[in-house]
């Protein structure tokens, strides 16, 4: 299936791993495995099916290949009984994260937690943990200038310089730093916590605080 809006970021992120398998490959390269063999054993997945599939990877520019470290490109000695150099044996190449496959680990940290939001503590099979500590952790997106939390109403996707003509129109009518009509998330941005309200007594002349507010969505 081909992408409506073909500029659109998300539909070129669902292309690069929008298979099953790749999300497994690339977990299984975050906890470290780099040869065929580790992933297989990993994985269960049949050799031809398994180097396709790196392949694949190789070719999107996720993870790159090289010989294994320590691999002997020199040939044999002579043997005697055939009179000419042995062939070398060849070793397995491993695979490496490539800087974009390394940027996609927070957004498989991001699906597990979705995940494990929606369960109890005891039913969790896996979960993301402080390795030093061992204590769970919650992984949240937040905004690398600021440190707040981009997951509310007040963040929105607006179209970008680049924006080809159906995304600009899908965005005509929003701008940045304007109003958005997206229901809220429920999170709290994180920063400083807001003043305290007004005592019930407090005077009906005494100025109050004007807060901005979001409408939501009709329908």
């Amino acid at each position: 299936m081909k992408a409506r809006i073909k500029d659109c970021p998300l539909a070129a992120t669902v292309e690069h791993i929008g298979d099953w398998w790749t999300l497994e490959l690339l977990h299984d390269a975050f906890d470290g495995l780099t040869r065929p063999e580790e992933f297989r054993a990993s994985l269960g997945t049949p050799p031809d099916v398994l180097a396709a599939r790196l392949d694949t990877l190789v070719r999107q520019g996720l993870m790159t290949r090289r010989p294994c470290p320590g691999q002997d490109q020199r040939p044999r000695p002579n043997d005697p009984d055939l009179g000419r150099s042995a062939p070398r044996t060849q070793e397995p190449d491993e695979y490496l994260l490539t800087g974009p496959g390394r940027a996609l680990r927070p957004l498989l940290l991001a699906m597990a937690a979705w995940v494990n939001e929606r369960l109890p503590p005891q039913d969790r099979s896996m979960i993301l943990v402080d390795a030093r500590t061992g204590r769970e952790v919650e992984p949240v997106v937040v905004d690398r200038a600021t440190g707040l939390r981009v997951d509310t109403a007040h963040h929105v996707f607006t179209a970008g310089p680049a924006a080809s003509a159906p995304l600009r129109a899908r965005y005509s009518g929003r701008r940045a730093g304007g109003a958005s009509r997206r229901q809220d998330t429920g999170h709290e941005a994180a920063g400083p916590p807001p003043p305290p309200a007004p005592s019930s007594d407090a005077s009906s002349d005494a100025p109050s605080e004007v807060l901005d507010t979001v409408p939501e969505e009709t329908g």
